[in-house]
């Protein structure tokens, strides 16, 4: 066992675990932000559906990097099962109230941190296969996830504050759903040739799954909360701002 501890397996783990515990840091500016308004729940919503949108694409032009037919499978893949997962969320939706806050917000809260934690696993397998490459680039890649991270962080927290969850506990979410990639980076460094052959359906299934739940629940939440126009533009500029961010950590 403590053999183990000491191994590059470990060194792996302790890596990707790191990516994780960044996620919790997009949670910090609300422990400043103690008042929201429902024009701030809207704004919210739009802020988390720009930076989910260019992390969609993101993910799916770093698959066509690998393979375009699996990547175009992936899309497919995450879109039928984020429809169905709503479905199966809708039918039992009695069951998914959480304390103090309404079934239906409670329904979007558990379908955000569910995408969020399944777009991790691809993550985790990047961290992996970067590893089985050279120390240099493994450090590298889990820096730029890392980093990468923070602004998920504040996606998730985004759209779970305004609905009631805590500061606190939005972190903890946040990191909860990053936690796939430290539990997917040792078997993808071990096994990378098999990882590494299907990372592109997984970043295609990530990214199609984000791009449902952004236009089909958080934007038309936006809108009824905020004016049409603002909306639009906060999009647009959480796009803008997301992609320089991801080329500046690239």
């Amino acid at each position: 066992m403590f053999d183990f501890l000491f191994s590059p397996e470990a060194d792996v783990f302790y890596y990707a675990m790191i990516t994780a515990l960044a996620t919790g840091l997009g949670a910090l500016p609300f422990f400043l932000i103690k008042d929201l308004t429902r024009s701030w729940l809207g704004i919210s919503n739009a802020i988390a559906s720009g930076l989910m949108l260019a992390a969609s694409f993101g993910l799916i032009y770093e698959g066509l990097n690998y393979d375009l037919l699996f990547t175009f499978y992936g899309i497919l893949i995450g879109l039928a099962f984020i429809i169905f997962s709503q479905k199966i969320i809708d039918r039992y939706d009695d069951n998914f109230a959480i304390k103090k806050i309404n079934k239906v917000d409670s329904s979007k809260m558990l379908l955000i941190v569910g995408i969020m934690t399944l777009h991790s696993f691809t993550e985790g397998v990047s961290v992996g296969v970067s590893f089985s490459g050279s120390l240099d680039l493994g450090i590298f890649i889990t820096t730029a996830i890392a980093v990468h991270n923070i602004p998920e962080g504040l996606a998730i927290s985004l759209v779970l504050i305004p609905r009631g969850t805590s500061p606190a506990k939005a972190a903890w979410w946040s990191v909860f759903s990053s936690l796939p990639q430290p539990l997917m980076a040792v078997p993808a460094f071990l096994f990378v040739e098999i990882f590494r052959q299907y990372l592109p359906m997984g970043l295609g299934f990530a990214g199609g799954a984000m791009i449902w739940m952004v236009f089909a629940e958080l934007i038309p939440d936006a809108m009824e909360d905020t004016e049409t126009s603002t909306v639009a533009t906060t999009v647009t500029i959480s796009i803008a701002l997301m992609i320089i961010f991801q080329q500046l950590i690239q």
